[in-house]
């Protein structure tokens, strides 16, 4: 059962010592109710948000988010144009926590917020870019995450074997991603610090601000395309490029050629990735739902051939050399479980 926003409210005055409560609100949030969250007023104006994480994941979730902030020092965030949590307190709540925070005034985005002259895609891609610019320090001095562009290049190869392993992925597909994984130019970048998890609700905006970003639970180093990604969900082109252009103005210096190719490329393996959540955990209707995404992905990328994710547009993969990266990986239906066998992807 949710936990009452009046319940909350206690919790915060427990890990708040001193904290005169006068008013409490329900948080509106896009966690899904994997958190009990709730707004509370203090005498003073100030307002504060309590979040109890409603299962292990995201209690697992709320502890990683707590080392980035801790992180992320003031000195750090002040090189940046907009707010992010702070963290004012905690209070035991039977086997989980609550964690206090101060409240960051807008509303979460979508993708509704980019596309227009007057929408936020200036604001978003100057978040990001600010975010890539951060010295790679705050990530190694927190003993975070740091990989290598090898690093990552062979992470998204594990994750399409794991797939082509399943037999449920498009030949074309597996073709059209194996080019792009054997490609060392598309991997040629210089690993920047990334959030590592943004998504539209990842950003508070008033009007056409971005006025905090929340959710720092996967902060290392690695590919800043892994910061865009989600912008191949944009109603268009011309919005994505909106935020791009941001991006690309608010940069010291200029973003790798192959940026957009990649994130192109890591939005479509987290299909392969919803795939593999699916049949990991068994659920049929994930796995029926990621194959009719991959089916439908199939068909997009065979009338587009004006965007391959390769540099070299001239490569071409026979299907035979498709087939035989299909007997380098394990074939599915050879034991029970097969897939779960397969090391799972990390998300670092």
């Amino acid at each position: 059962m949710a936990r009452s926003h009046l319940t909350l409210a206690a919790l915060a005055t427990s890990a708040v010592p001193g904290a005169d409560i006068v008013a409490t609100r329900a948080l509106t949030s896009g966690s899904a109710g994997r958190f009990d969250s709730a707004v509370v007023t203090l005498r003073g104006g100030d307002e504060y948000v309590v979040r109890v994480p409603t299962d292990s994941d995201a209690e697992a979730e709320q502890s990683r988010d707590l080392v980035a902030l801790n992180a992320l020092t003031s000195g750090m965030r002040s090189r940046l144009p907009f707010h992010i949590p702070s963290v004012q307190g905690q209070a035991p709540v039977g086997e989980t926590r609550a964690v206090v925070y101060d409240y960051i005034p807008g509303h979460p985005g979508s993708l509704d917020d980019i596309g227009g002259e007057q929408s936020a895609s200036g604001s978003i891609g100057r978040a990001i870019a600010a975010i890539h610019s951060l010295p790679t320090s705050v990530v190694s001095d927190a003993g975070l995450t740091a990989h290598t562009a090898a690093q990552v290049a062979a992470t998204s190869r594990k994750l399409a074997d794991r797939a082509a392993a399943t037999g449920k992925v498009p030949k074309e597909l597996l073709t059209r991603w194996s080019i792009a994984l054997e490609d060392s130019a598309l991997w040629q970048f210089q690993p920047t610090v990334v959030n590592g998890a943004l998504a539209p609700e990842s950003f508070l905006l008033a009007s056409d601000t971005v006025t905090g970003v929340l959710g720092w639970q996967s902060l290392r180093v690695g590919d800043p395309a892994l910061d865009l990604y989600w912008l191949n969900s944009a109603s268009s082109a011309e919005s994505a490029d909106r935020v791009y252009e941001g991006y690309e103005r608010a940069l010291s210096k200029p973003a790798d050629r192959q940026l957009r190719k990649r994130a192109r490329l890591y939005a479509e393996l987290e299909i392969a990735r919803w795939l593999l959540h699916g049949i990991d955990t068994r659920d049929q209707s994930v796995v029926s739902d990621a194959e009719a995404m991959l089916d439908g992905l199939s068909a997009t990328v065979q009338n587009d051939l004006l965007n391959p994710l390769s540099t070299d547009t001239g490569q071409i993969m026979a299907v035979e050399d498709v087939e035989a990266m299909l007997d380098r990986t394990p074939l599915p239906g050879v034991s029970a479980g097969a897939t779960e066998h397969a090391n799972r992807i990390s998300e670092d």
